[in-house]
């Protein structure tokens, strides 16, 4: 049965093969995403939907009927005798009576503490339909403007940077573009490990006579072919970036004739960018990075005479500058004239197999659907917890994101969850925040159910259920809530809801069940299905079609000034490992993932000896004690880290500091303390 890989934004096309309603092997499709490959993820990561430890009930805590049940009505006092034991934690419940008491406590919770009280949360790893309904369910049943999803904590600076400069932010290509560029121009990606069938195509072209340009804070396997390979100081994107820009104007590289046709605001931007003095020469005042300077030079000089296709991950987004950084890039693709041509552009490399698709449908507190303004801006997942600790947020749902792990500064999120009445999750598995929440929904996974997809190239997916459970889907428990409130919902199949969210998303306009069935689309997709797999040819997606030019001065972030003074302190940064995906719901059910990797493991350079083991101390928190490996990949005074298995507590030690505007955390840079165990 083809469906879609349940793990990263490429969105790999997959063929489970099936006995006795059970997954045994997964397969590669040759399809348009995955170009009949999959990673180990996709190979091996399918055991979870037939996992022992799948959640296949609905739960209701203890605590939660202690305090409530007798302010129940009594129809639903004589019901809780229904309820039969589960756990330490949990009651069993009939899906009927979880759902009549999520709707009573939503009830009460609204006439209570009123309509700003109550958001939701996710959606990224579910189907477009489920996010579409549930942020239509918060927005219009709930009558609340706050909705979010993980984009939060990965690539909302690359959607609000985008948009500054080009009025879109998605990617602007194909991934099967990037063997008609010349120059590959990777940043802030560990592709290998996160996004390995985008890697193996970067392979592939650099085999072929392509340039790759690879930067990171430490050394990465896509290093190992690199033309040029560039180890930057934590939070230095911004400087790297602005400083080629600089480089290119001054020795007068830029593409006039793309910039005058095409892009305003470039005198200004070009005025501001000269006068910087930070540019990079500041380099050669940083002990260690000193050779910055000439690859900066030797960059300017690929990327603005050969078609270059600029790509990033997590490493530029998740910082103070992650929005500034994305516009940056932007800023060097339109100066270079390297947009809205085959094999040159920007591609984002998202997360979440379906985080663009999320953000498409409007999971997002300041976009509605199609990226319209919602009639009211709501609160953005920080400030839904600074909401929860001052009282005034009492109710939360949770579709599929394990908010009490993968999210920054986890001592001040357990705290706030506290005080909330009502903490409802909707899962696979009792993860993190479902052990936390009050009523816990089992669901389908998308290897058993219908659903569209859309991965980081814009592609829409139709996966189909390879396998079959009585489970409901997500749109079904909301369905369900939403008919004991109003009663608008009146959905029978994935496939309606689809065809009710298509006019209202433009973009999807031309898709349909059976056009996707035949043929992955890239969006925008036209009335007569035909698609779009590179945008910008001929205009950006503004309001007056010009690219527009925005500059940002850097401003010293903290390693930096630490290394202007010569001062060492160690610092943290965090990614993920090939075998795992966030909080590894899925992927530790897989005996071979977790054999491959079953712990996660702190990089530090062997001038320091720390011995086997560590703990990590910030002024947010702790960690637990982590296992050391000496590499020479880091540079001294910087770790690295995965952050899979929530019980380390690595999220607990980074803190609120975020990117400016979108308010994505800066996983990517914390100050530790170093303490031998």
């Amino acid at each position: 049965m083809n469906s879609v890989c349940a793990y990263c934004g490429v969105g790999c096309e997959i063929d489970l093969q099936i006995e006795n309603n059970k997954i045994i092997k997964a397969n590669p499709v040759d399809g348009p995403s995955s170009a009949g490959e999959l990673c180990i993820k996709g190979k091996y990561g399918f055991d979870f939907a037939n996992s022992d430890n799948r959640l296949r009930k609905n739960l209701i805590s203890y605590k939660f009927i202690e305090k409530n049940a007798e302010n129940m009505p009594f129809e639903l006092q004589v019901r809780l005798g229904n309820l039969y034991e589960y756990d330490h934690t949990f009651y069993e419940a009939p899906f009927n009576l979880a759902v009549d008491i999520t709707a009573w406590k939503i009830k009460e919770v609204l006439k209570k503490y009123g309509r700003h009280s109550i958001g939701g949360m996710g959606g990224a790893r579910t189907s477009l339909e489920n996010a579409w309904l549930f942020q239509r369910f918060i927005r219009k049943t709930l009558n609340s403007p706050n909705v979010d999803n993980c984009a939060r904590v990965c690539h909302s600076p690359s959607l609000s940077g985008l948009m500054m400069s080009i009025g879109e932010g998605a990617s602007s290509n194909s991934f099967d573009d990037i063997f008609d560029a010349e120059v590959l121009f990777v940043i802030g990606s560990n592709t290998t490990e996160a996004h390995p069938i985008v890697a193996n195509r970067i392979i592939k072209a650099k085999k072929r006579g392509a340039k790759v340009i690879v930067i990171d804070v430490r050394e990465i396997t896509l290093m190992k072919l690199a033309d040029i390979s560039v180890i930057l100081p934590y939070e230095a994107n911004l400087l790297f970036l602005n400083a080629i820009a600089k480089e290119i104007l001054s020795n007068d590289l830029e593409n006039k004739e793309f910039i005058e046709n095409r892009c305003i605001n470039f005198d200004e931007y070009k005025q501001n960018v000269l006068a910087e003095k930070n540019d990079k020469e500041f380099f050669t005042k940083l002990s260690g990075y000193e050779e910055v300077k000439t690859q900066i030079e030797a960059i300017a000089k690929l990327i603005s005479t050969k078609k270059t296709l600029f790509m990033w991950g997590l490493g530029i987004t998740e910082h103070i500058d992650g929005t500034e950084a994305v516009n940056a890039i932007s800023n060097l693709a339109m100066m270079s004239g390297n947009i809205g041509k085959k094999g040159a552009g920007v591609i984002p490399l998202r997360g979440q197999n379906n985080v663009q698709g999320c953000c498409d449908v409007g999971c997002l507190p300041y976009y509605a659907p199609d990226y319209k303004r919602p009639d009211e801006i709501g609160l953005m997942t920080p400030d839904m917890v600074d909401a929860m600790l001052e009282g005034k947020f009492k109710a939360l749902f949770c579709m599929g994101e394990d908010f009490t792990h993968i999210h920054t500064n986890q001592n001040k999120i357990h705290k706030a969850i506290k005080n909330l009445e009502l903490l409802v999750t909707m899962d696979l598995f009792i993860n993190d925040v479902a052990r936390e929440s009050d009523i816990v929904f089992g669901v389908k996974s998308s290897y058993e159910k219908y659903g569209v997809y859309v991965n980081a190239e814009r592609r829409l997916h139709l996966s189909t259920p390879a396998i079959k459970n009585d489970l409901p889907d997500d749109w079904e428990v909301i369905q369900a809530i939403e008919n004991k409130l109003k009663g608008e919902f009146k959905y029978n199949s994935s496939e309606e809801i689809f065809n009710d969210l298509v006019k209202e998303v433009k973009r999807y306009e031309g898709a349909t069940y059976e056009r996707l069935a035949k043929k992955p689309l890239q969006w925008p997709i036209y009335s007569d299905g035909s698609d779009s797999p590179v945008l910008h040819l001929e205009s950006f997606s503004t309001p007056d079609g010009k690219g527009h030019f925005h500059y940002r001065p850097y401003q010293i972030r903290e390693q930096i000034s630490k290394l202007l003074e010569n001062e060492n302190r160690f610092y943290l940064t965090t990614g993920r490992a090939l075998a795992h995906y966030n909080n590894t719901a899925q992927t530790r059910e897989s005996e071979k993932l977790l054999k491959r990797y079953d712990d996660d493991i702190l990089l530090i350079n062997p001038i320091h000896d720390f011995g086997e083991s560590v703990i990590l101390k910030s002024k947010y928190g702790e960690t637990k004690p982590l296992k050391v490996k000496y590499t020479k990949k880091v540079k001294p005074y910087t770790l690295y880290t995965t952050f899979h298995f929530a019980k380390n507590h690595i999220n607990y030690i980074f803190g609120d500091e975020a990117d400016e505007k979108v308010k994505t955390a800066r996983f990517k840079s914390v100050e530790v303390e170093v303490r031998k165990v």
